[in-house]
């Protein structure tokens, strides 16, 4: 591992403990990232210099605030963010289950791909939302970052968010207007973690949906 990979896996790890199989496979999956994005619009050009920081730090946050989970289905996965990641802490460990739900094609394509060269224990589902009930139903942990409202995002997940399944929604400086927009609708638990990276954004933790 180079010098300047080493310097971004301790500023990984002030997130999360980042093994160096781990490295390897972010390292794979980055310069994958860049290969495809040349053709394929994954992410905003405008944010890959900030690969570490604004992709990978920002999505191993979840794996910190749920360190024991093993069944994760992350939604509207993009390029990657935050599922691959997630699934790229989990590589090592027995049993964990990864699924991604993009209804792109060509970003399925891609998700599929990473997750081979990278050899993590991921699922690739090339459908919409509204048809990824039984992906949902699978997980412990659901996922989402930048994709929705949250009004949307309850709309699509709040049936399942019972039990001991929650969700951990990644949001941006608005975040509390997300929430008060859903008071009228909804009822859940909710716990407000901070952004460790994006000092204006915030971590939802639903958990005990229910409609008023």
């Amino acid at each position: 591992m180079t010098r300047d990979m080493e310097a971004v896996r301790r500023r990984l790890n002030e997130i999360h403990p980042v093994s160096r199989e781990t490295m390897n496979r972010l390292a794979l999956y980055r310069d994958l990232l860049m290969k495809w994005q040349a053709k394929t619009n994954l992410v905003s050009p405008a944010t890959l210099p900030e690969f570490w920081e604004r992709h990978v730090a920002d999505s191993l946050q979840l794996v910190t605030l749920k360190p024991e989970a093993r069944s994760w289905t992350d939604l509207g996965s993009g390029g990657g963010f935050p599922g691959l990641v997630i699934a790229a802490s989990l590589g090592d460990e027995a049993g964990a289950e990864v699924r991604l739900v993009e209804s792109n094609q060509k970003k399925s394509a891609f998700l599929r791909q990473a997750a081979t060269q990278m050899a993590v224990p991921v699922q690739v589902f090339n459908c919409r939302i509204e048809s990824a009930a039984e992906q949902i139903e699978a997980a412990g942990i659901v996922t989402a970052r930048a994709l929705a409202p949250l009004t949307r995002l309850l709309e699509w997940t709040g049936e399942y968010l019972t039990g001991d399944r929650v969700a951990l929604f990644m949001k941006g400086r608005d975040f509390r207007r997300e929430i008060e927009d859903c008071r009228g609708g909804w009822k859940f638990d909710l716990v407000e973690h901070p952004g460790k990276v994006d000092a204006a954004g915030c971590i939802l933790e639903i958990a005990n949906v229910s409609r008023r």
